[in-house]
């Protein structure tokens, strides 16, 4: 039985990992448009029955953006690496309207003007926020241009690979 069950190990072929370097993080972010606000895909990758989703953000200071609830179960893990602002999270989206589909998933996206009854918290480098799937959040105040990762497990394979 032993080696019936060292054979079936044997024959699986396990996950090497993967690595993505400081430098190219800082190159993917540093290439991103001054401008707006984005949020692309660095790496996503099958970790064994669901993906993981490695993102890289600019969101300049000018640009707050609205408040956002995204209609999956994917939650989104932020580790900041620049910047300071002001996150809200929790509670209501103010004046919730329907965005459309989500490019990274297909559904529904809401907006909203700001948030009522969330936690207010001010960020900054080498904070890491967790913000579970379908929870408003919402820079409401951005001290500078802020440069931050997602982390996204993705247990329904919602993500492309990358």
């Amino acid at each position: 039985m032993l080696c019936l069950f060292t054979l079936s190990v044997e024959a699986q072929q396990l996950p090497v990992g993967t690595y993505i370097s400081n430098a190219q993080i800082d190159a993917f972010i540093d290439a991103l448009p001054d401008d707006a606000i984005s949020d692309r895909a660095i790496r996503v990758v099958d970790v064994g029955g669901h993906n993981a989703g490695i993102f890289g953000v600019f969101r300049p200071q000018s640009l707050p953006g609205r408040a956002i609830r995204h209609n999956t179960s994917i939650s989104e893990i932020y580790y900041i690496l620049a910047g300071t602002g002001t996150l809200v999270t929790g509670g209501t989206l103010d004046d919730e309207e329907s965005t459309g589909g989500s490019r990274l998933t297909g559904r529904p996206n809401f907006a909203g003007s700001g948030i009522s009854g969330g936690v207010s918290r001010v960020v900054v480098p080498g904070d890491v926020i967790v913000i579970p799937g379908n929870t408003p959040h919402w820079w409401s105040t951005l001290e500078t241009d802020i440069r931050y990762l997602i982390f996204r497990p993705d247990p329904e394979n919602l993500l492309e690979l990358r």
